[in-house]
């Protein structure tokens, strides 16, 4: 939960960086954001959750 909570918190602020320095308009964020938002209802789901949480776990064991 905490690795979510942390990743969510990441990308809205790379994506808010993006959109304000003009690299990304709002259009194609807010197309991005809902695709996010839809793909997580799908089967692909828990794959995507298992494959972000073991990078996760690889990289806190790097340091």
């Amino acid at each position: 939960m905490a690795v979510s909570i942390s990743a969510v918190v990441l990308l809205a602020i790379i994506v808010f960086v993006l959109i304000r320095g003009g690299s990304v308009r709002l259009g194609p964020a807010l197309a991005c954001a809902a695709f996010g938002f839809f793909l997580a209802s799908t089967g692909a789901a828990p794959t995507i959750t298992s494959g972000i949480s073991n990078v996760a776990e690889w990289i806190s064991t790097l340091g």
